[in-house]
């Protein structure tokens, strides 16, 4: 893969973009979203998650009567996140979502405490009138 160097790119700079992109992408497979199967008791299982990867970099020269300097940097990272498995049972394959509890529980009595207190605050102004 032959790129032109952006205009005012070291080589180094552009070496520096080009490994990350080639680290990045060397990780970014399908075995970082369906995991390795696992079969016990002639159960099939197939973790599922959610991956992504992104990378950034920039450059930059100055140059003026009294500095004369150039720099660069990147960054980048992946995130991977457990969504489910599949379950192949006797010939039939399900997909078992895994549930989070933040969602399932803590929302709900978060929102029932916030009513309770706004229903105790709308009865206290309805009895001051």
């Amino acid at each position: 893969m032959t790129q032109l160097p952006a205009e005012g790119a070291t080589p180094d700079s552009v070496r520096l973009l080009e490994g990350m992109a080639e680290m990045l992408s060397a990780r970014a497979r399908v075995g970082a979203v369906f995991g390795e199967p696992i079969v016990c008791a002639g159960i099939t299982v197939i973790p599922v998650a959610r991956a992504g990867f992104g990378f950034g970099g920039g450059l930059g020269r100055e140059s003026s009567p009294d500095k004369v300097g150039e720099g660069g940097g990147g960054g980048g990272g992946m995130d991977v996140r457990p969504l489910g498995y599949i379950e192949i049972r006797d010939g039939v394959a399900r997909y078992r979502p895994i549930r989070d509890p933040w969602v399932d529980v803590i929302v709900p009595l978060a929102i029932g405490l916030a009513t309770s207190r706004l229903m105790r605050a709308g009865l206290r102004l309805y009895r001051k009138r």
